[in-house]
This record gives C-alpha cells, structure tokens and sequence, in this order.
C-alpha cells in the first residue's frame, strides 16, 4: 500500500484500528470481514504483506473527497494566516528553509 493511501485510511473518521487478516482467512470467512469493513478498513495481507484493502462505499467516497479538497492560503481566516507568520520554527528544522529560497 502506498504511503499516501495509508495516510488516507488514517483519516477515516473511525474509533477503532483496522482490522487485519489473511488472505487465506479473508477467503474462508469473506462474509464476515464485508460485514466488518461496512465500520472500519479491512487489511488483507498475503506472504506478512499488505496486498489489499477492503472499504465501504461510503468510506472510499469520503477518502476521494477528501483527496479533492484543496486549502488554499488565500482561503484561510485571518487569524490562522497571522498565528503562521507568528510561528516559529524549531532550529533543528533550519535546513529546510534552503527549500523554499
């Protein structure tokens, strides 16, 4: 899985972790894991490794929304824009501002 779609699932609004199994157990009780990925992210591994992922409807409409969604700076309240210029970055972070010169 990638890391982007790994971070997407991280934001699925659910109160508990995803559920993981095999694919060897995925297939003897589907079923029960459909039932189960209607209320949270099913994780089907195969050899130890992350191959599949089983979602609702619903949520994989709420990942793609949310992939769309774009915050732009411009759009921001005032008072969010004045606590970023008022911030202050740790020195231990210094080498990233050669990034954006």
């Amino acid at each position: 899985m990638s890391d982007f779609i790994h971070w997407m699932i991280c934001l699925i609004p659910t109160k508990s972790a995803v559920v993981q199994t095999t694919a060897v157990e995925f297939q003897r009780k589907s079923g029960e894991f459909q039932h189960k990925a209607l209320r949270e992210p099913v994780e089907i591994t195969r050899h130890g490794r992350r191959e599949l992922l089983l979602l609702s409807a619903d949520q994989n409409d709420w990942l793609i929304a949310a992939a769309r969604r774009t915050h732009r700076t411009e759009n921001a309240a005032a008072v969010v824009i004045e606590a970023v210029e008022r911030a202050e970055m740790d020195p231990e972070h210094a080498h990233l501002d050669k990034l954006i010169e």
